[in-house]
């Protein structure tokens, strides 16, 4: 599709202009200021000039070098009195918690993973429609693409997978599917202890299996030029060995795939690192060669200077996930020390039950402001113009995608998200970007696009019914109160007396 948005407003440099932003064959063609594609064109610009170019301290040079008249290309889009946003990235995520939100108990997260797994739904079709409910929910709160770490069904692996690529492909989003793999059981994520080491039971599927089945995942469903990736996913150090890790890497380099993967999420992690490797882990990832430009690490809140510097050397992105780290108790990752490191930084919402919800406009804001009580000094805190570029253009540097997507820039794809200012929670008016992700924004988002398609018109999304959607999920839940994990009862006594708890 080809269309013209008018009249939309969009940050400048230090500002705002009006301007008319023209998308051919779902990328953007053309920035101009606002009604000169009524009447004229512009000039070429180069694959990669932002609208700062043309907008700001070059605007002169660009009007000085407009000719004759050009009509407006496809359907012309009203943009008056909206915003006009590259799409975020909800940079993290695991689509079938969403069936466990609002029921797990307040526990670190070694015990919320006990109670979670004994609870997981182990059924094709909730893996469905949680993967539909985390891409509507994206999508209505400004994000275009999901990163799902997407929890596999044993047994049923490969249908997992495909459940979830056919959900995104319905309704739309550019999704990041990141099967999450381990190859050691759930009591291997605790410490061992002094005196208290506990019994681990093999894995149920083999090292060498597991990287098989990724390998396959990559063959049927990595497709990125239609808007479907697949990454390699180790849930992290706790549960997975070096030749998994191994492993991984090398379908990486064999592939061109991303890498991503939980690291040092809480304080009991920072102690098996210690126990496995006698390092941080950090530093034993980058020995290992995990880490780079392609590495995307949710959590990252236990590290020191040294692994932060780390990081910044080896250009890997960290992805922060605020709401989940207070929802557990891990912790609150030092963002602005990554930032002023320079290390590339994006937001997630996490799980729907460690969140619980996707709400990504919710999880950039807490995720800017939380961090004004970790350092006195005002000058570095994070601004809503930082917060936008984190969640977007951040998160395609994870994803070795920032020279596709991630700003508005002539050439790259129109993954785009148009709010309304006229919402009552976006007024009364000061400023757009300032009132998107310092309040607190409902009904918002009044157009979306990826790739160029419109997949939100009006506040609803256009590609599904969202209504049968609601009542599906109505129908395959139930109200519940009272549960009882048996694998929570059977390690939390460790658990407490490993993290000096007794």
């Amino acid at each position: 599709m080809n269309f013209t948005i008018q009249n939309v407003l969009i940050a400048t440099v230090d500002d705002y202009a009006t301007v008319d932003v023209q998308v051919v064959d779902g990328a953007i063609a053309r920035i101009c200021p606002e009604g000169f594609l009524e009447e004229n064109p512009l000039p070429e610009l180069r694959s990669g000039q932002d609208a700062e170019g043309i907008l700001g301290h070059r605007a002169g040079e660009a009007i000085a070098a407009i000719a004759p008249t050009l009509e407006v290309i496809g359907t012309a889009i009203n943009g008056k009195n909206k915003l006009l946003l590259p799409g975020f990235f909800n940079a993290h995520s695991h689509s079938s918690e969403m069936w466990q939100r609002g029921i797990i108990p307040p526990f670190p997260l070694e015990l919320w993973l006990a109670q979670l797994y004994d609870f997981a739904p182990l059924d094709i079709e909730k893996v469905y429609l949680s993967a539909l409910g985390t891409a509507v929910e994206t999508l209505l709160s400004g994000g275009t693409s999901v990163v799902d770490h997407l929890i596999l069904i044993p047994g049923k692996e490969l249908e997992t997978i495909a459940t979830a690529v056919r959900a995104y492909k319905e309704v739309g989003i550019r999704a990041f599917v990141s099967p999450l793999i381990q190859d050691e059981s759930l009591s291997a994520g605790i410490p061992s202890g002094v005196t208290t080491a506990l019994t681990h039971k093999p894995y149920f599927r083999s090292t060498q299996a597991t990287l098989e089945l990724i390998e396959e995942a990559v063959r049927q469903f990595h497709r990125p030029d239609e808007g479907m990736s697949i990454l390699v996913a180790p849930t992290g150090i706790q549960l997975c060995s070096d030749a998994l890790f191994q492993g991984c890497i090398e379908l990486s380099d064999k592939y061109n795939l991303c890498r991503h993967s939980h690291l040092l999420e809480t304080k009991a992690q920072e102690k098996l690192a210690q126990e496995k490797y006698g390092c941080s882990a950090v530093e034993h990832l980058g020995r290992i060669g995990y880490l780079g430009d392609r590495t995307s690490l949710a959590h990252c809140i236990h590290l020191s200077d040294t692994d932060i510097a780390i990081l910044a050397e080896t250009k890997s992105t960290v992805v922060h996930n605020p709401l989940s780290n207070l929802r557990l108790g891990s912790g609150i990752a030092p963002i602005l020390k990554y930032r002023q490191a320079g290390v590339n930084v994006t937001f997630g919402c996490d799980g729907a039950s460690s969140n619980d919800s996707q709400d990504l406009l919710e999880a950039i804001k807490i995720g800017s402001i939380l961090h004004n009580i970790t350092d006195f000094d005002y000058q570095h805190w994070i601004t809503p113009r930082q917060s936008v570029e984190m969640a977007s253009l951040g998160g395609a540097k994870g994803l070795n995608m920032a020279d596709q997507l991630g700003s508005l820039t002539v050439g790259k794809k129109a993954d785009l998200v148009m709010y309304d200012l006229t919402s009552l929670s976006l007024l009364p008016r000061t400023d757009p970007i300032g009132l998107l992700i310092l309040g607190r924004p409902t009904n918002a988002v009044e157009s979306v696009w990826v790739n160029g398609k419109q997949v939100v018109a009006d506040g609803k999304v256009t590609t599904i019914n969202v209504d049968e959607l609601r009542q599906q999920l109505f129908d395959h839940s139930q109200w519940d109160t009272k549960r009882k994990s048996e694998t929570v009862a059977q390690l939390e006594a460790h658990y407490r007396t490993v993290m000096d708890l007794l």
